[in-house]
């Protein structure tokens, strides 16, 4: 099939945008990189220039290695999150939400950006959980990551539990770690109820958050997907945008 020229294609997401009702928004990395949070595997992503980064997201590494936990704490400092800011692209989909046409938004990130942007708690799912949260992997004690920041900082490399003694991690889901079981439920749910399942700066190729698109197709739901890269559902989906999305995103809603 003969492609389609860029002006058709954003006629027909502003078409699909309109006529939604019950939106349900699925984003990755590629929505924070305005916001100067590199996305994972891309040209310039933290796995692609340093391929050893992704051991420390290791669950299995992270609870068999002091070293690992030690240098994943250092990293924890250093991450770009803290100075970030909610991009464009975060607002336009608090905007989608305040006009009525968002039913749930899904995030691969765990930013926290979503929220930072206003973004309504009850209609967020952060599926692979937060970088602004830590939580015992022994006893669950959980609570703001600052905290225990500020204990890295004053001197503690690999801090334990104050309760238990346990290991402390982010909140955010490791390799090998179990997705709450509740998000994912939420998340599911929400694909199958749509009527439009948009995927935005998402190759969709981590399970089990890339067969949301297929739940949302399978029930009747048209697909738009807005992304730098080809995915595998670009040819599944009723629309397909390569623009910015810090500059696509904000236009679709606002029209």
């Amino acid at each position: 099939m003969p492609s389609q020229p860029v002006v058709a294609h954003l006629e027909i997401a502003l078409a699909l945008v309109a006529n939604a009702r019950r939106a349900c928004v699925l984003t990755g990395a590629g929505i924070s990189t305005q916001s100067g949070i590199p996305d994972f595997r891309g040209p310039n992503g933290l796995w692609t220039r340093d391929p050893g980064a992704r051991r420390l997201s290791t669950l299995a590494h992270y609870l068999s290695s002091r070293e690992v936990r030690v240098a994943a704490w250092r990293g924890r400092l250093e991450r770009p999150v803290w100075n970030a800011q909610p991009n464009s692209g975060h607002l336009a989909l608090v905007e989608l939400e305040r006009l009525g046409r968002l039913s749930r938004l899904v995030t691969q990130n765990v930013d926290g950006l979503h929220l930072g942007a206003g973004t309504s708690p009850e209609r967020l799912v952060e599926l692979h959980g937060s970088l602004r949260e830590y939580i015992c992997l022994s006893c669950g004690r959980g609570g703001p990551m600052a905290e225990v920041l500020e204990r890295v900082r004053c001197g503690e490399a690999d801090p334990p539990c104050l309760a238990c003694g346990g290991i402390l991690k982010s909140a955010a889901i490791s390799f090998g770690q179990r997705l709450r079981a509740q998000d994912l439920e939420n998340a599911e749910r929400a694909a199958r109820g749509c009527d439009l399942f948009v995927a935005v700066g998402t190759r969709l190729e981590v399970y089990p958050a890339a067969e949301l698109p297929a739940l949302a197709l399978n029930s009747g739901a048209s697909l738009l997907i807005l992304n730098a890269e080809e995915t595998s559902y670009d040819r599944r989906a009723a629309c397909v945008l390569r623009g910015p999305i810090g500059e696509v995103l904000p236009a679709l809603v606002a029209a």
